[in-house]
């Protein structure tokens, strides 16, 4: 591996547009990953959460990320790879360095509550197919928690060289920068940037740079800086829109935004619970506020 690290900076957790029939509408999905590049961000993650993966086929799945590849380029690319077995999922980096991609983010096993032996054995095989892997902590949805210890451990065995934080526990940072320095942090939660940022975080993968590319860009970069200046009134103006708590209220708060941006969202697939008439408002008029304030 060269020193290049294709996981720092901003990567965008891309949202993926679908047709009406819930067909993967593969024009608007290379268009998009295009735009985000040339508003200013470092690359994409298809095939995570708000990528709907879950739900895709093997064919679909595949296929996104070679519609990725060939939008922005390889080095670009960083595909989700999770599944509920390692086997699975280790297939899947396989097919990720095959497309040319040149690392992988990984959630833990998370069919059961997996134990420490389980995680370890699931990073192994994955990290068996040759790309570096970014693990991805979310032990809100996935209900296994990546610690310190166990990121430390994970990563002094060479199975990651990174990891996605998502606990939202702004204090990890500075325990894993104790016990495995050369771990990179990258922010996870949106809402917790800036901190994250100022801990040190070499990237964020994000969801909002979906509808709101070159200020979430400049918000990163202005933190990563220190330049609080910049970065504070910013985060401030974004805040409303980075803080939704719930991931079903995530997905469709971005969807919602990157339609009223001109990104188009489109539906989802499953269709998901709408917001409620107030949570919408809101999304609206914070969307509408950055529109006017030029953020977008």
């Amino acid at each position: 591996m060269t020193d290049h690290r294709p996981w720092r900076g901003v990567l965008v957790a891309t949202a993926l547009p679908l047709n009406d029939d819930l067909t993967v509408n593969h024009d608007r999905y290379a268009e998009h990953c295009a735009r985000l590049v040339a508003d200013g961000c470092d690359g994409v993650v298809p095939n995570g959460s708000l990528g709907e993966y879950q739900v895709l086929t093997a064919e679909e799945r595949a296929r996104v990320v070679e519609t990725a590849v060939a939008a922005v380029g390889g080095e670009r690319v960083m595909p989700g790879v999770a599944a509920y077995g390692s086997a699975e999922a280790r297939r899947w980096a396989e097919q990720a360095a095959e497309a040319g991609c040149r690392a992988v983010m990984l959630l833990p096993p998370n069919a059961y509550r997996a134990d420490e032996r389980s995680v370890l054995a699931h990073y192994a095989e994955v990290a068996a197919a040759g790309l570096p892997v970014v693990a991805y902590n979310n032990p809100v949805d996935t209900k296994v928690d990546l610690v310190p210890e166990l990121l430390a451990r994970l990563h002094g065995e060479g199975y990651v060289q990174a990891v996605k934080e998502f606990s939202g526990d702004v204090r990890r940072a500075y325990r894993i920068a104790e016990l495995a320095p050369e771990l990179d942090l990258l922010a996870g939660a949106d809402d917790v940037l800036l901190e994250l940022a100022v801990a040190g975080a070499k990237g964020w993968v994000a969801g909002y740079p979906n509808a709101l590319p070159r200020s979430c860009v400049e918000l990163y970069r202005a933190a990563a800086a220190g330049d609080l200046a910049t970065a504070l009134p910013l985060y401030r103006r974004l805040h409303p829109l980075l803080r939704w708590d719930s991931r079903v209220e995530f997905v469709q708060a971005i969807k919602l935004s990157m339609d009223l941006t001109g990104r188009y969202g489109g539906p989802c697939r499953p269709p998901r619970v709408p917001l409620e008439p107030g949570q919408e408002a809101a999304v609206r008029a914070a969307t509408e506020q950055a529109l006017a304030a030029g953020l977008a």
